[in-house]
């Protein structure tokens, strides 16, 4: 049958075939498939796991470096002077509720501002006097020692004194420093007033408002971690409106120590510290926000406080009088 001698010359060109040598490509091709040249690959538990959480990792690393540049924008730099740069935002819900038990302290916006023009050279430069010449009489062991001369706390070594208890302290502190203290205090009360849209007279200065000389020493206790992101409303239950007053310049007194907002557009915003430059925000989770490590130098502020409940409310600080002499029998 002609069906059956086509079958016999495909069995036989079959087998010719199978005789002829192979080529590379088709060695290559008959090899198992999955089946490495040098063997098999080295394997170890959980390998699936740990390349995707390598991946995963090399994933948000690029994202991070990648969406680094822009992410910083300068809302005020130690070199130029600014007269008035405000920026608003929008306030929280919980802080404006909290604020609308009070009359006249309702803000009519939410946001910072900075201002070079509100204190002066020679009361900043008063006011830093007062921060060195106190803070000699003690100073922290770690990175950050403050000075509160309402309560008279002082940090020394890793704990606090009483620098009214101190003796020297009379020799130190003068009258005129709180004079000066007061002027300065008041300017800052009004121009939050003014700028936030609140009566000053329902402004009271509250607890804790401190000088702050920040170093590169490591931290020795809880006090020197200045860095870590908060809300001033949640660390200090009496906080309504936060101010600063520089007392040193960035880049030259110091480095790092820079004062950043974490804002909501994933966008940080820095203030350069410049000497006299006075920052005055609200105190609610708008304002989320934490200062640089100083990896240099020294860097001083004054953080001056304010509450809208005057439960919290603290007097202007006064020089306690001296102890009467005893009279000689």
């Amino acid at each position: 049958m002609e069906t059956g001698v086509k079958q016999i010359k495909r069995k036989d060109a079959t087998k010719e075939k199978s005789k002829l040598p192979k080529t590379a490509s088709e060695e290559k091709e008959s090899e198992p498939k999955g089946k490495s040249k040098y063997g098999p690959m080295p394997s170890f538990p959980y390998q699936r796991v740990f390349t995707r959480g390598i991946l995963i990792l090399g994933v948000l690393t690029v994202v991070y470096f990648g969406t680094k540049d822009g992410r910083e924008v300068a809302l005020a730099k130690q070199k130029e002077v600014v007269h008035h740069r405000a920026q608003d935002i929008t306030c929280s819900d919980d802080y404006k509720a909290e604020l609308e038990t009070f009359s006249g302290c309702v803000p009519k916006r939410c946001g910072r501002l900075v201002s070079d023009k509100l204190v002066s050279g020679s009361e900043a430069d008063a006011l830093l006097s007062i921060a060195k010449r106190g803070m000699a009489l003690g100073g922290s062991q770690g990175g950050a020692t403050i000075l509160d001369l309402h309560s008279g706390a002082l940090s020394q070594g890793k704990n606090f004194i009483n620098i009214y208890q101190l003796n020297s302290a009379k020799e130190v502190l003068k009258k005129t420093d709180f004079t000066f203290y007061k002027v300065v205090k008041t300017k800052i009360q009004n121009a939050v007033g003014h700028h936030f849209g609140v009566q000053p007279q329902s402004l009271y200065l509250t607890h804790p408002t401190f000088f702050s000389r920040l170093n590169a020493a490591p931290a020795l206790t809880i006090h020197d971690e200045y860095w870590h992101p908060h809300i001033d409303k949640e660390t200090y239950e009496s906080f309504h409106y936060t101010s600063l007053l520089y007392l040193a310049d960035y880049g030259r007194d110091f480095q790092g120590g820079r004062f950043v907002f974490i804002d909501g557009d994933n966008t940080n915003r820095t203030v350069e510290p410049r000497k006299g430059r006075v920052s005055m925000f609200t105190s609610g989770s708008e304002n989320v926000h934490y200062v640089e490590r100083v990896t240099s130098g020294t860097r001083y502020a004054l953080t001056v406080s304010f509450t809208c409940d005057q439960k919290y409310a603290i007097d202007d600080p006064t020089l306690p009088p001296s102890p009467p002499k005893e009279l000689k029998q």
